[in-house]
């Protein structure tokens, strides 16, 4: 054990480019991440979560072939941004961070279920609340429990 630690601090000596570009890979990941947050924060419509169905107003939703090539792309999006979050927990990256934007991605039973329950969580909704007013939004509305 102790060898395979010495190993890699070896490597790690030896290889400086290579670990240079993995933190600043990271690095750029984390403000990537941050600001996509930020955006989808704002721009979600406030009453998301008191209406029983998403709007079907959007032009990408009116023709068949939009809708089949955005929901597949979506999902497969969605699921690759997972299979990252998975592989980050044991490589350097945003494991959770990428795993929840994956999830948030793909469609699947019980999803709206989910994100109801997380953003619940009173610090979550506090947090959430505070950049929709950052980003001149109101607050989400939440329906009675």
């Amino acid at each position: 054990m102790v060898e395979g630690i010495v190993a890699l601090f070896d490597w790690a000596r030896t290889h400086p480019g290579i670990l240079t570009g993995v933190f600043a890979g990271s690095l750029l990941l984390i403000i990537v991440y941050a600001g996509l947050v930020f955006v989808a924060i704002g721009r979600m419509s406030p009453d998301y979560f008191v209406r029983p169905h998403p709007t079907p107003d959007t032009w990408w939703r009116r023709h068949p072939l939009l809708r089949l090539t955005t929901h597949v792309l979506k999902n497969t999006l969605g699921a690759l941004a997972l299979i990252m979050g998975i592989l980050m927990l044991v490589l350097p990256g945003q494991g959770v961070l990428t795993i929840l934007i994956g999830i948030s991605l793909l469609d699947f039973p019980g999803k709206r279920r989910l994100e109801y329950w997380i953003i619940s969580q009173g610090a979550v909704h506090r947090t959430i609340d505070r950049i929709r007013a950052r980003a001149g939004r109101p607050p989400l509305v939440l329906p009675d429990p």
